[in-house]
């Protein structure tokens, strides 16, 4: 005797897929935008009311994490751990804290400054050009070894005389 194979289909519904009428589930609205605000703004206004600040300054726990990562490699000179940090990496992951708010003496603290044993006049362009496609804070250029003079000539700083004159 053949038996007789049922093919599956969601509950609730005919060979169609159309509902047969009866109570339907209600959809997940976990991630619905509504709802994520709401968290959130009751995880801002405990903070606030329980005395642990207004909730702006802190980092939630994936910042942080990345905050420490961060730190983590620019101390090690190793991308997560296996790969040396190229010049372009070191700036990346300095400008990425400080956009973080990790003040300039606490990197200082962790990253090794290098020397740049390239000469000035070759490097001038190259710093122009990676300014304009990345633009890069001032103050990062020193942790690869590129000094206040190359980046008036770059053009990433502003010239004193020039402006005197103005």
């Amino acid at each position: 005797m053949a038996a007789k194979i049922k093919a599956s289909r969601p509950r609730g519904t005919d060979e169609r897929g159309e509902s047969l009428g009866g109570r339907a589930r209600p959809a997940n609205r976990r991630g619905s935008p509504e709802a994520i605000e709401k968290r959130r703004a009751a995880r801002v206004f405990n903070d606030v009311l329980s005395g642990r600040g207004s909730g702006a300054a802190q980092l939630d726990g994936r910042t942080e994490k990345r905050r420490q990562r961060l730190l983590r490699e620019l101390s090690d000179g190793k991308a997560r751990g296996t790969r040396e940090l190229k010049p372009l990496d070191i700036l990346q992951r300095v400008q990425e804290l400080m956009d973080l708010g990790e003040p300039l003496a606490n990197i200082r603290k962790v990253a090794k400054v290098r020397k740049s044993q390239v000469p000035a006049d070759g490097i001038v362009d190259v710093v122009e050009r990676l300014h304009r496609a990345y633009s890069f804070r001032p103050e990062v250029y020193r942790f690869v070894g590129i000094g206040e003079e190359i980046l008036r000539e770059a053009g990433v700083l502003p010239d004193a005389r020039r402006r005197a004159r103005k």
